[in-house]
């Protein structure tokens, strides 16, 4: 959608009984679909199925040709335009798009923090997820989705203080995550089934989303740490600076060095020294910035404790001090010349 002569405006309501932000004006926005592949199925038995309650019966042939793989993009672009490229947002697992939009108690998400800072956001639904679509026939995805109970997310992204903490509604001391019963249940519809067995569609799209819109700087989410890593080494020269909110795996080691030319920023959270599992998860990734960085690459490592950022859960983005975090962001960024 493109906004003739003088760009809309609009206002943002933060949420009820909170004052409207400042309007924030679009030079353009829309939506797209891009990538996938065909795939043909055969050896399927027919079915018969009703559509609606009372319908006349159809009868359908399940063999033929299907796209599969493609993911959804909605891009903003705001006036004026102050980010050197276009920064894109790319989610979790288990997760959508809505990451970045909204917080689940109602505050301004990453995706307007950057856009009234001038950079055009591109956030997008990877394969399999919210508007991307996906397909229940094995022989497309592989395996079977996966969908988290409501307690997984509060004691799995450290929220929660310990197994049972759901019940409890105890939170861990200090956690800046909208723990309160409604904004928890508000993260948890925000929840879509996933799959551990379509990375390579994911991938794919991925690197058609760069195709498609050229040089970007990337910001990921956890999952997602091994699409950007992975995209970065198969489009260097589309990656333009690569942000990475507490990656969940890391690239290829035998290609790090296509990673030199490509600023690099981790951010880690709190809570990780007494988790189960992140403390691993980050000692995989300073390993793998290590090695970037014998190759000749720029990695910088945020400890957001260290820098008096504290509280935050796995999910930085919808934490309450989530501006002071994309603040930080957005210094680095910044500081790298990528913002005027």
């Amino acid at each position: 959608m493109r906004i003739a002569t003088l760009a809309a405006a609009f206002a943002v309501t933060l949420g009820a009984g909170m004052a409207a932000a400042e309007p924030l004006t679009l030079e353009s926005w829309g939506s797209f679909h891009v990538g996938g592949r065909e795939v043909v199925i055969s050896g399927q038995p027919m079915k018969e199925v009703t559509f609606s309650p009372g319908g006349v019966p159809a009868k359908i042939d399940p063999n033929g040709t299907y796209l599969m793989g493609g993911m959804y993009a909605q891009y903003m672009v705001p006036a004026p335009r102050r980010g050197a490229y276009p920064l894109l947002m790319w989610h979790g697992g288990g997760l959508t798009g809505v990451t970045w939009e909204t917080t689940p108690d109602g505050r301004e998400g990453w995706q307007h923090f950057f856009l009234r800072r001038g950079w055009p956001v591109y956030v997008s639904d990877a394969v399999e997820r919210g508007r991307a679509g996906w397909g229940m026939i094995p022989e497309q995805t592989g395996g079977t989705a996966v969908v988290n109970p409501v307690q997984n997310p509060w004691e799995r992204f450290r929220i929660g203080n310990g197994p049972g903490s759901f019940e409890r509604g105890e939170t861990l001391p200090g956690n800046q995550f909208p723990a309160d019963r409604e904004s928890y249940l508000n993260f948890m519809r925000q929840n879509v089934p996933r799959f551990t067995t379509t990375d390579a569609l994911t991938l794919e799209a991925y690197l058609a989303l760069l195709d498609k819109v050229g040089p970007s700087v990337v910001m990921v989410h956890s999952q997602a740490g091994l699409f950007g890593f992975r995209a970065a080494q198969e489009r260097p020269d589309k990656v333009k600076a690569l942000v990475l909110v507490e990656p969940a795996t890391v690239g290829d080691p035998a290609k790090v060095a296509a990673l030199k030319d490509i600023p690099i920023l981790i951010v880690y959270g709190d809570y990780i020294a007494q988790d189960s599992r992140w403390p691993t998860i980050r000692a995989n990734g300073v390993k793998f910035a290590e090695a970037v960085r014998a190759a000749g690459g720029t990695v910088d490592i945020v400890d957001l404790p260290e820098r008096g950022i504290r509280g935050n859960s796995h999910m930085v983005m919808m934490d309450r001090n989530s501006d002071q975090v994309a603040a930080l962001i957005q210094d680095w960024l910044a500081a790298k010349g990528l913002w005027k």
